[in-house]
């Protein structure tokens, strides 16, 4: 027999053996086995801070049913591009299905990856193939590993419970706002890799999708580092940062529209001060403290996002002479920093035209003002929060030190943002400060520029998810402008493979 048992709060600093005593109290009778089904930190009370469980116990152990998958008998050549979530996971269900897929990454493998993404931070030498962007695991693969995802999704549980399966920490299956870290990240990533490759498929790193050719409304063939190769299917799952696979796609024709989406700063304060805000004085022993926020003080929204708690400030361009950044926090989120993306709603009316790829020369244009803005070599331009507020350059640090890597140079917003983003950033961050004391702190720091949050564009799919006019061509997760993270760029991958295995079931 199985019971549910919800809102079974338990102090924060209580260890969690004590849930055993809590549950049969509430049943009234020894418990045998329990199982955490979801667990969240409850801090609006700031002196009675405390997680919050639902928890299934039983007379007996508790494990879940194996799933069985349709076996697809017709051969078909597959081919994945891009090994980041949505590529990934859409290999592990095309696998599962008895579909031999080939995955295609542009970049090397995690372990090599790692290595060049260090060697840039110290020496400033970008690889455009390989870097934060680009690689095994992709973009995510340097962030926190955060794997929020909608409550009604249907994918929801089998994502978080792949994770685990391949690494990443137990908990990351009930806790309320999962995350991996990005150490755990890599190891999980190449753990995938290796699966992959012991189920039949193939991993090509270093192989670049090129072209695509189409006959009669069909896929052909593809070109891989220029040379073809017969293909049934390709999934296009080559995250947000391929500008020049976009290029590709609009000169063969598929259906590309621009889409809205944000620029902005990474702000850091120091993740103290944001605890004490969150928890008050007490904080000791709790985890870092996070925080989301919206403003709606200018015409044009404002937000928050990517949220690294104890984390660090990542150059990451993908391309020379431009400057990129995005923040990364590793699991045990320890570090000095805490820091976040701060972006402004963008669109149309700011990218200056109706090409579909209007809003990727909007993000070049704002990377090289922030490249010419940190003096060059990759170094970024930042400013204080309090100066940026009165309109004044900055010239010295306080507590806050940024973390970014590859050095900084003092620079107002306005040197590489437009006037409508930096007017709306100078309106949002007093509004911010009334839901969490100290984050427009005279200190706190603003390094530029924030620019690749998702894609600027979305490559047009129709009902069956394939590429209109394009059969056999699956455009896939966030960088076609259908996921918006880890979690939801997987479970893109997903439902993409589902729709390839419908159709070789037929």
């Amino acid at each position: 027999m199985k019971l549910t048992l919800r809102d079974i709060a338990l102090p924060a600093r209580k260890k969690e053996g004590a849930l055993l005593d809590l549950c049969a109290k509430k049943l009234g009778a020894p418990v045998k086995y329990f199982k955490i089904l979801k667990k969240s930190l409850d801090a609006r009370d700031k002196g009675d801070i405390k997680w919050v469980y639902t928890v299934e116990c039983a007379d007996e152990q508790i494990s879940d049913p194996i799933p069985a998958f349709p076996q697809v008998k017709r051969g078909a050549r597959v081919y994945i591009a891009g090994a980041g979530p949505a590529g990934l996971f859409s290999a592990l269900r095309l696998l599962d299905c008895g579909m031999k897929p080939i995955l295609l990454e542009r970049g090397k493998a995690v372990e090599e990856r790692v290595a060049a993404v260090e060697a840039f931070k110290r020496t400033g030498v970008l690889d455009p193939s390989t870097n934060v962007q680009f690689g095994e695991g992709g973009a995510g693969t340097f962030s926190d590993g955060k794997l929020t995802t909608q409550t009604n999704s249907p994918y929801r549980r089998e994502i978080l419970h792949t994770f685990v399966k391949f690494g990443a920490p137990a908990e990351v299956e009930y806790l309320g706002k999962p995350h991996i870290g990005s150490d755990n990240l890599r190891n999980v990533v190449a753990n995938m890799r290796r699966d992959i490759l012991a189920r039949g498929g193939q991993v090509r790193f270093s192989s670049q999708l090129t072209d695509i050719e189409i006959k009669n409304g069909k896929l052909s063939a593809i070109y891989v580092n220029g040379v073809r190769e017969e293909a049934d299917v390709l999934v296009l799952a080559v995250g947000h940062s391929a500008r020049d696979t976009f290029e590709m796609l609009l000169a063969r024709g598929f259906q590309m529209e621009q889409k809205a989406f944000a620029v902005g700063v990474r702000v850091e304060h120091l993740q103290r001060a944001v605890s004490a805000a969150q928890y008050g004085r007490g904080y000791a022993g709790l985890p870092a403290a996070d925080y989301k926020l919206v403003s709606h003080a200018s015409e044009r929204a404002v937000f928050t996002f990517c949220m690294c708690p104890g984390g660090v400030v990542v150059p990451s361009a993908s391309e020379e002479g431009g400057v990129v950044t995005n923040g990364m926090s590793d699991y045990a989120r320890d570090g000095a920093n805490a820091n976040s993306a701060l972006v402004a709603q963008v669109g149309r009316e700011d990218f200056g035209g109706e090409h579909p790829l209007a809003g990727v020369e909007f993000q070049r244009k704002l990377e090289r003002a922030a490249y010419k803005a940190g003096g060059g070599g990759y170094r970024a331009p930042v400013q204080l929060v309090g100066d940026f507020l009165i309109g004044r350059e900055s010239y010295y640090f306080g507590e806050v030190k940024p973390t970014y890597a590859l050095s900084t140079t003092f620079a107002p917003l306005e040197s590489y943002l437009p006037a409508g983003v930096t007017s709306a950033l100078r309106a949002a961050i007093p509004d911010m400060e009334r839901r969490l004391k100290g984050f427009a702190a005279y200190e706190a720091v603003l390094t530029g520029v924030e620019s690749r949050t998702s894609s600027p564009v979305r490559v047009v799919r129709g009902e069956n998810l394939q590429a209109e006019g394009k059969e056999g061509v699956y455009p896939c997760g966030e960088g076609c402008g259908y996921a918006g993270g880890i979690a939801s760029a997987a479970a893109d991958g997903l439902r993409v493979a589902e729709a390839i295995v419908r159709k070789y079931m037929e």
